[in-house]
């Protein structure tokens, strides 16, 4: 059995890991704050969404290059510019969207938005530096980074829905644009645990994606933020059509809560086989699990499907990575992490799209294959 103390007894292991999730708290609170922002500034979601939508592709697009600069100069030289910039931008939108700048200049604020750095992929690559002769620790650092990720995503909109709602539409974003700058600064501090740079090499990099086994992963990871995407918003529509649309952000943070148990049990044990037989088996149990919600007919037993259905994920996510970091080719591991999230982002966008188009076409009922019952929210 592997001690998540014994994990962090590495020296600035504890300060970069505080500086990473609070630099990636932000990335989970900026579309849900977008959203809110923009529809209460021009009374419209599907502007809002569009908006949303289009930062998003500027991340997929930029992401990966960003972590490349990383990857050959140094998480402190490319970050703190990065995250600055980032930043700096979330501002020019919550001031366009205060003053009532036209659409086009939305859209134009938060794609320049899309050049965030990769905190979680930045952290992962320390943890793979530090450990990079302990296979055990290396599994145990990154079952706590997926679950520390579920937990950004399960506090990160919440805390963006009580700032804009309870204090100003364009609270959310500038919050979440503080805090990016400040983690990133605090990450990018802990020089000891930092590794080194890349050597440049003659001509241009060969892309990544020329693996045929990178491909492979991010394909699943693709697909699964399908999983995500649609889940989430086929989510929201059963739980209105059930009479209970307040309890949609319980349910889905039960799911989240589901993956983060499992993340922190599958952590604590060494891992057997080869990773990818681990992270074949990880889908095939997601593949299973996430059915069970699919047969709930009250908000209840759905709660507990979506819990129970969370426990496939983290094993698989942790699973994948690990493959990530044994495929990436010396000096670009940044890079291929970043490719991995990106795949699961993108499926995340279309997941959204498919959920939604299923919802309005069929309904939410049988966009379940359940028809939702009346009944008392689980809270």
């Amino acid at each position: 059995m592997i001690s998540y103390r014994r994990l962090f007894s590495a020296p600035g292991s504890a300060a970069f890991t505080v500086g990473s999730v609070t630099a990636r708290l932000p990335m989970s609170m900026a579309g849900v704050s977008v959203v809110l922002m923009v529809s209460s500034s021009h009374g419209s979601y599907a502007l809002a969404g569009a908006v949303s939508a289009t930062g998003l592709a500027a991340v997929v697009v930029l992401a990966p290059r960003i972590a490349r600069l990383v990857d050959r100069r140094g998480q402190a030289r490319v970050a703190v510019p990065a995250a600055v910039v980032c930043a700096a931008w979330w501002v020019v939108l919550a001031l366009c969207t205060r003053y009532g700048a036209p659409p086009w200049a939305l859209f134009a604020a938060y794609a320049a938005a899309g050049c965030g750095p990769n905190a979680g992929g930045m952290a992962r690559a320390r943890w793979a530096h530090l450990y990079r002769d302990d296979a055990a620790a290396r599994h145990a650092a990154n079952s706590f980074e997926q679950v520390a990720d579920e937990a950004c995503f399960v506090l990160g909109p919440v805390l963006a829905v009580f700032l804009a709602t309870a204090v100003a539409p364009e609270a959310a974003l500038l919050v979440a644009a503080a805090l990016l700058v400040a983690g990133t600064l605090v990450l990018a501090g802990q020089r000891r645990t930092e590794p080194p740079p890349a050597p440049r090499t003659a001509g241009r990099p060969v892309p990544l994606l020329r693996s045929a086994r990178l491909r492979a992963v991010m394909a699943v990871f693709a697909c699964t933020g399908l999983v995500f995407g649609s889940m989430e918003v086929v989510t929201i529509a059963w739980s209105d059509a059930a009479g209970h649309r307040s309890a949609a952000g319980v349910l889905l943070a039960l799911n989240a809560a589901g993956s983060a148990v499992a993340g922190l049990a599958f952590g604590l044990f060494r891992p057997a086989g080869r990773p990818v037989n681990r992270f074949v088996a990880g889908v095939a149990a997601m593949a299973v699990l996430m059915t069970l919600p699919l047969l709930a007919g009250d908000p209840v037993t759905l709660a507990v499907c979506l819990f129970a259905a969370g426990a496939g994920t983290a094993p698989t996510m942790v699973s994948g990575m690990t493959l990530v970091q044994e495929l990436a080719p010396a000096g670009r591991l940044n890079e291929a992490m970043t490719w991995a999230v990106t795949g699961i982002l993108a499926g995340i966008s279309g997941g959204a799209a498919l959920g939604g188009w299923a919802v309005g076409h069929h309904g939410a009922g049988r966009a379940t294959w359940s028809r939702p019952r009346p009944g008392r929210p689980p809270c």
